[in-house]
């Protein structure tokens, strides 16, 4: 009998540990490598948010260090990071944003709501142009340099640490670069 109980404990207690270990690593999970770093952004147009009538294209992303970021409505991890992107975009970054698998209504209002820190948000309902950026969920949000190169992926909401350790320095330097 007390095998019996014992058993369900001990699968219990190892599911706790790999729960404990998984929650530890999580926190590196925004660092997962993609095979697009070091090439030019995925060619697209795509009408925007903001103007049906107006696109943002690849195109936009050539110039000046930009970030790039995916994000929906329906996301909660998005709202987590909101606030912060309208902060460093108050400072003077540019940040473009792809709306990803959304209504373009519920698109509109989460904008008005909770402020538009985007140049241009592109309006991606179908999803394609999230599969051409390697997307594995919302948020995630790319570092572009001047030449259209994507030079950093964050993936997961950015928090007040990785813009402050990893996002502004890389734009700092991307932007003294030739």
């Amino acid at each position: 009998m007390k095998k019996q109980f014992m058993t369900p404990l001990i699968i219990f207690g190892l599911l706790v540990v790999l729960l404990v270990v998984g929650l530890v690593k999580a926190k590196y999970v925004r660092d997962v490598p993609s095979p697009l770093i070091g090439k030019a952004v995925p060619v697209f147009s795509i009408a925007t948010v903001e103007d049906p009538l107006r696109n943002f294209t690849n195109k936009d992303l050539v110039g000046e260090v930009s970030l790039v970021n995916i994000w929906a409505s329906w996301c909660v991890s998005c709202r987590a990071e909101h606030k912060l992107l309208n902060d460093i975009a108050k400072q003077g970054v540019k940040i473009y944003g792809i709306n990803y698998k959304d209504e373009l209504p519920d698109a509109r209002r989460w904008l008005s709501l909770y402020g538009n820190p985007y140049v241009k948000s592109a309006h991606d309902i179908t999803g394609r142009a999230g599969i051409d950026w390697g997307v594995y969920g919302t948020p995630e949000t790319f570092v572009i340099d001047k030449k259209g190169l994507i030079r950093y992926k964050h993936t997961g909401p950015v928090y007040q640490e990785d813009i402050t350790d990893k996002i502004l320095p890389l734009i700092a330097q991307l932007q003294e670069e030739a």
